[in-house]
């Protein structure tokens, strides 16, 4: 039976953040020419209802979906031809295994033909690079619209809403290259304060501590590794954390370890809350204050593969394959994230029929230490070789706090320039006296995921 979609636009809520909520970033993301808050509403509504009825939601979108990239993309248009594939023909979700998967290689040699002929402006991104084979891929207004909407019906699943007081561990150059004045005055109106997860120094971490403090955040968003190396130190110096008003601690974008939610739940007196995705598959999945991971399937259709590409049962594990109904500008269709996982076979307490998945296994980004003893977020090394288009693929191995080497497949171009780029940005991040041996190989061995990951192996182990 449907259930009421919880009210958090009043107790508990401050006045401040129904403005917010309510009002100001409303009028930001119409600005902006997204669709996020209709949406948003709509996801509300759709994810207490019944599984068979979600489902039944995501066949007629997917054939709409296939349609319009069949009419209009040229890639799947002279797919559908050469498969003789009729979208309007599909009757079961699984019938979607007939079109061929696609990876991070197709996506590159398919080039321009994968954008749609319709498509306005499109917004250039870059994958993080932590399976060392970095990917330059467009999103357009509809697929970010669905992405934030996603996520902020899952940040309300916690009793917390858009202009509650926020700390945001991170290290993307998107959120900390360009902090021009207009994004500035977004985060204070937002009440966003952006601290860098790239060099976790003794000092640096205090002064984060003293700053959460003195902020009291009602939510804390980040890395696991970064935030569960924030409460070790919080735990080393005495410092107590418990007290400073946090609802919630949200981690993304590496996986979460039972040792580390327990760490953070410890030090911050509050629930972790896991989510799972990028910004090449989308918001995939987000966890439930009943402890499930919850897919977007309003937006998603999710498949667990074997190694030979086909459907493996409910509850096995296998590559997470991705289709994402709202990139008619530049779709992503049966998207091989090279991420394990499996489907849950059972419905979650909380009610909502959203499909759950059950486990993610894979994305785990580490620390390297500098020769000062600072802690340096890996991926601070990752955009670095994510950014030559020289180089096809890559995989970091710290051996000691003064010996980093970087195996590396080269791509056309590649040459004593890119080798002196990496040598100089290793160095500014590590050390001026790190040793870096640049190793140009063949081939990178794969994992059981088929993905080329990026490895740390910790200093004095």
């Amino acid at each position: 039976m449907a259930q009421s979609v919880p009210d958090y636009g009043g107790r508990g809520m401050s006045l401040y953040t129904r403005l917010v909520s309510g009002v100001l970033f409303p009028l930001h993301e119409r600005l902006k020419g997204h669709s996020t808050v209709a949406l948003r509403r709509q996801m509300e509504e759709d994810q207490w209802l019944a599984p068979e009825a979600i489902a039944a939601n995501q066949l007629l979108r997917l054939r709409d979906f296939l349609s319009h990239i069949g009419q209009h993309v040229p890639h799947y248009r002279d797919l559908f031809q050469r498969l003789d594939f009729d979208p309007h023909s599909l009757q079961s979700l699984d019938e979607l295994a007939r079109l061929p998967l696609l990876d991070k290689a197709r996506i590159r040699a398919a080039g321009d033909a994968l954008r749609s002929e319709l498509a306005g402006n499109l917004q250039r991104f870059n994958t993080g690079g932590s399976s060392g084979e970095p990917l330059v891929f467009y999103l357009d207004n509809e697929r970010v619209s669905h992405d934030v909407a996603a996520k902020w019906r899952a940040t309300r699943w916690w009793g917390v809403d858009i202009g509650d007081r926020e700390v945001v561990l991170w290290g993307s150059p998107i959120e900390l290259g360009a902090q021009d004045r207009v994004r500035l005055w977004r985060d204070r109106l937002l009440r966003t304060r952006l601290l860098s997860a790239f060099e976790m120094s003794p000092a640096r971490m205090d002064a984060y501590l003293q700053q959460i403090r003195r902020l009291r955040p009602r939510m804390l968003f980040g890395y696991p590794s970064a935030i569960s190396l924030l409460a070790a130190r919080a735990q080393a110096q005495g410092i107590a954390m418990g007290n400073v008003g946090l609802q919630v601690v949200f981690v993304t974008s590496e996986r979460l370890y039972d040792h580390q939610r327990s760490a953070i739940e410890a030090c911050f007196a509050c629930p972790v809350a896991n989510g799972y995705g990028g910004r090449d598959a989308g918001f995939v999945a987000h966890q439930c204050p009943a402890g499930s991971l919850h897919l977007t399937a309003d937006d998603q259709i999710v498949e667990i593969i074997d190694e030979q590409g086909n459907a493996v049962a409910p509850g096995q594990s296998g590559e997470i394959v991705v289709t994402h109904m709202a990139t008619r500008a530049f779709p992503f269709v049966r998207y091989r994230t090279g991420d394990i996982g499996r489907l849950g076979t059972q419905p979650c307490a909380c009610g909502r029929g959203l499909p759950v998945l059950a486990e993610v296994e894979g994305r785990s980004t580490d620390f390297l230490v500098a020769q000062d003893g600072t802690r340096v977020h890996g991926l601070a090394l990752i955009y670095i070789l994510r950014d030559m288009p020289e180089v096809s693929a890559f995989k970091i191995i710290q051996h000691t706090v003064d010996q980093v080497a970087v195996e590396l497949i080269p791509g056309p171009g590649f040459g004593q320039g890119q080798i002196t780029r990496i040598h100089e940005g290793f160095r500014r991040r590590l050390g001026q006296g790190v040793q870096v041996d640049v190793r140009q190989v063949a081939e990178l061995p794969a994992e059981k995921s088929g993905k080329f990951r990026y490895v740390v192996s910790r200093v004095g182990q």
